[in-house]
């Protein structure tokens, strides 16, 4: 079982092979990912690179399917579900290191995920909020803000 930091790191790198495909990011991104799976091993990173290929094409099919495209539903749903699974297999690789590697090639996986991932930026941050009645709504860092409603 892994602990909540390389839960967390795999889900990182999830997140970071959906970003990335169909993006300028994607070719750098698909070689370090096979060759983090691959860990030396050249059959097993063309397995890798297969795979994360059969990944691209499903988002791009996906985004590019009947509908309104990248944020429709079905994209939305196609896109978590290979989140999940290529969560589901950063983990599968950690968990079968020895305890004293483990860490180590978390720390591979972490460089990575911070070389490829998306900027923040407020507006991936924010997503589908209703607000009814007066509303408020800021987003940032080191943000200030004096809102007054009602009668002065």
């Amino acid at each position: 079982m892994l602990n909540e930091a390389l839960v967390a790191v795999a889900a990182a790198g999830g997140s970071a092979v959906v970003q990335a495909a169909g993006t300028d990011a994607w070719t750098g991104l698909r070689e370090q990912v096979a060759r983090w799976f691959g860990r030396g091993d050249e059959a097993r990173e063309r397995v890798e690179l297969e795979r994360l290929d059969r990944t691209a094409g499903v988002l791009t099919a996906a985004d590019s399917g009947p509908g309104p495209g990248r944020g429709s539903s079905d994209a939305a749903r196609v896109r978590d579900r290979q989140e999940g699974a290529w969560q589901s297999r950063f983990e599968s690789l950690l968990e079968g290191l020895p305890e004293g590697e483990r860490e180590l090639v978390a720390e591979e996986l972490r460089a990575l995920v911070k070389e490829y991932a998306a900027p923040a930026s407020p507006e991936a941050q924010v997503s589908g909020n209703v607000f009814r009645g007066p509303t408020a709504f800021q987003v940032g860092d080191g943000n200030q803000q004096d809102n007054r409603f009602g009668v002065e």
